[in-house]
């Protein structure tokens, strides 16, 4: 596990950046392997990090992205369109990998949860999945998710 210090996060953020692949692919899986304290420096670099996806090609790097995003908080007065058109647009592209894929269910979900007409739009895209062929994990998050928007819904 990374230590909470502030200056091993910095570096670590450094490496995350690096030109070698393998240095910056390990660095990103040691912050997706960050202590729960740690959380509130990942959150002042969320801008950041979706800046970094937007642009990654890399399948790796893009997983491990997301897996970051996925377990941050989104306030409901500056959701990034930008990224949760990019989460959405990946929902059903069969050519990202399943994990890709899993990780914008989620995280969507996380952006879209206060707004009806949104959850709306992420049902949709939801509802239009079971056309194709689902790992389990895929399909997991699909069901975990429409249940979630019944609940929001069921609330509201």
């Amino acid at each position: 596990m990374a230590t909470g210090k502030h200056e091993n996060l910095d570096l670590i953020w450094k490496m995350v950046h690096s030109g070698d692949r393998e240095t910056s692919i390990n660095a990103l899986w040691a912050i997706t392997h960050l202590i729960k304290s740690d959380s509130e420096w990942l959150q002042s670099l969320q801008n950041e990090i979706i800046d970094m996806l937007l642009a990654e090609t890399d399948p790796s790097r893009k997983r491990m992205l997301l897996q970051i995003l996925r377990n941050q908080q989104y306030r409901s007065d500056s959701i990034r369109t930008d990224f949760l058109d990019f989460c959405l647009s990946k929902i059903n592209s069969e050519s990202e990998p399943y994990a890709v894929r899993a990780y914008c269910i989620y995280t969507a979900f996380k952006m879209c949860r206060p707004y009806p007409e949104l959850l709306s739009e992420l049902q949709e895209h939801l509802s239009m999945l079971p056309m194709q062929t689902l790992s389990p994990g895929l399909e997991c998050a699909r069901r975990k998710t429409v249940e979630a928007i019944k609940t929001v819904r069921n609330k509201n």
